[in-house]
Order: structure tokens, then sequence, then C-alpha cells
């Protein structure tokens, strides 16, 4: 049995602006014109702010500062490790250093996520197990970004609204004969 499409995050939504083609995708087949992009954990609530919007952004602000303050003891922990194994001072001026870069290019990673698509995904793809080594910057960038907006709020607004723009002038023209 195939997984329901709305968990498929890589099937085409209906009305919204393909990043790639810069073309918009097909009306849904009720004909109401584009359909809002559901984001995690807001499904489409971020449109009109509805539905717990402002608690559930709270929520996971929190949640994301806790789940970052927790990685920082676990890599406390692990820095102990080494020093008890008495690896050296270098490899733990190298170690803290990894970390504290891998976290600052995550988070800038992140946050730029938010706010537009990504140029070449082969090269975000290239990407990840820096950005999974530097976890704790994402999830800074993802509390930080729920202070302002749902994470990806703007950038789904845009292509949002650009798509009904393009709908409603599309039903307004007059069809030809």
């Amino acid at each position: 049995m195939s997984p329901p499409a709305a968990a498929d995050p890589f099937r085409r939504r209906p009305g919204i602006i393909d990043p790639v083609s810069d073309e918009e995708q097909t009306p849904s087949k009720t004909g109401t014109g584009p359909q809002p992009e559901e984001i995690r954990f807001f499904g489409t609530t971020w449109v009109d702010h509805s539905g717990n919007y402002a608690l559930r952004r709270a929520g996971l602000a929190a949640g994301a500062l806790a789940a970052a303050v927790a990685a920082c003891f676990v890599l406390r922990f692990a820095y102990e490790g080494l020093q008890i194994a008495d690896v050296g001072g270098l490899v733990n001026t190298l170690v803290v250093i990894m970390f504290a870069v891998c976290s600052a290019i995550a988070f800038g990673k992140t946050w730029e996520g938010f706010v537009r698509r990504p140029a070449d995904p082969a090269r975000e793809e290239s990407l990840r197990s820096l950005k999974a080594i530097g976890f704790i910057g994402s999830l800074l960038a993802y509390a930080a970004r729920c202070f302002v907006e749902a994470p990806g709020e703007k950038l789904h607004r845009t292509e949002y609204e650009t798509a009904v723009q393009r709908y409603e002038k599309r039903r307004k023209k007059p069809k030809r004969k």
C-alpha cells in the first residue's frame, strides 16, 4: 500500500509555482484555484493565522530552544569524554572549532531556506552532512524564525499570492473563439 499523497513531501502541490520552471502548476480538481502549501506543524493555518497559530509558534520556539540546550549538554559530555581520554589539546580545540563552524553554517543555511528556495538543490544536498553536524545551529535558526513567523511562511506566502494573482489573471482573460 502506498503512503498517502499528503505525506509525500515531493508531490506537486496544486496552484503553487514550481520554483524550478517558474510555471504555475494546475489548479485543484474542484476549479477553485491555487491551494496554499502546508507547513510542518502549522498546516495551512499560516494563511489566516487561525487555529492557535501564535500558541503553536511559541511552543515550537520553546521546543527548539529546549532541544538545542539538551544538545549542548550532550556535546559537553562528549567533550568531557575527550578530556578523559586525554587525546590532547589540539584534538579538543579542533572538535570545538568544527562544531562551532558547522553550527554557524547550519544556522545560515537553515535561515536562508526559510526565505528562498535553494538555487542549486544538489549543493544543498551536499551540505546535508555539515548541517547534521551543526544541528544546534539549525535548531537555533528554527527557534529564532518561530519568534518572527512560522518557519518558511514568508516564502510560502509569496509563492501562494503569486499563484493566486496568476490564476485570477487567467480567469479574467476573455476566452478566444
